[in-house]
């Protein structure tokens, strides 16, 4: 299962229409709805904000379930995108 169907499938276990979805992002419905389609990849700002939305981890949208397959560069993608999502933040 690709990304795409992924983020779909959460949205809709979840019942939020795509237009929905984009206003929590937010961004505009015609790019969210991409995403889904797997044409456009979201930004890690949207990734960060769909796995939060939807109770996601990144490693599951990421395909990195199996940790035999996971090359530096990935290792690297994560601790990247664990960084930003705890610069971005805030306990309140």
């Amino acid at each position: 299962m690709n990304i795409g169907e992924k983020i779909r499938n959460a949205r809709e276990d979840m019942d939020l229409s795509q237009r929905e979805m984009a206003n929590l992002i937010p961004m505009n419905q015609s790019n969210y709805s991409k995403i889904e389609r797997d044409v456009q990849e979201p930004n890690l700002e949207q990734l960060r904000r769909i796995c939060q939305i939807l109770n996601l981890d990144p490693r599951y949208l990421l395909n990195f379930g199996d940790h035999s397959a996971i090359t530096e560069a990935d290792m690297k993608l994560l601790r990247d995108i664990k960084a930003f999502i705890k610069e971005h933040t805030t306990e309140k």
